[in-house]
């Protein structure tokens, strides 16, 4: 069995970590503005940060890992969102999470940042209509949620484009 390194353990926990962030924001800001006029639970912005954080955790600590972790933060996600919004943040996690995975895994071969693009895609719709239609029984806030978790993958893609292109430095 690999021991994961200590930056893979790093992001790891970093992804379950934004799972109680999430739920946290949900329950104590309501909802925030997301762009162009849109608005949706404030969880948003670490819901999209924990499908960017999967994809990464998943190159740095291996599929199993990664599997574990999603299980946690089904967990997680459950035993620490606000008894209101419990099984419907569980439910959303678990689908989008498994959904993200099975679309990165295959394409992963054909690039990181494909994989990650298309598999956050995926995601971040999933999550977004599981979980309003299941906590809330609205779609309302549901561009603003697919626009809050865009942001995070795009962040996450233009920062990781950045920090290939930097050139080592020799001494």
């Amino acid at each position: 069995m690999n021991v994961p390194t200590p930056a893979a353990t790093a992001t790891l926990v970093a992804y379950v970590a934004t799972i109680p962030a999430a739920n946290l924001a949900v329950t104590h800001f309501g909802a925030v503005p997301v762009g162009f006029g849109y608005v949706a639970p404030a969880g948003v912005y670490m819901v999209g940060l924990a499908l960017v954080l999967r994809d990464l955790a998943r190159e740095a600590a291996g599929r199993g890992a990664v599997l574990a972790a999603i299980v946690i933060g089904t967990v997680v996600s459950y035993f620490l969102a606000d008894p209101a919004l419990a099984g419907a943040s569980a439910a959303a996690f678990a689908v989008a999470e498994g959904m993200d995975f099975v679309v990165y895994e295959p394409l992963r071969k054909r690039g990181f940042l494909l994989a990650m693009a298309a598999s956050n895609l995926v995601g971040l719709l999933s999550d977004s209509f599981l979980f309003l239609k299941l906590a809330f029984n609205s779609l309302e806030y549901l561009p603003g949620q697919i626009l809050g978790k865009a942001w995070m993958t795009l962040a996450a893609i233009a920062i990781l484009v950045l920090l290939r292109r930097r050139k080592p430095a020799t001494d």
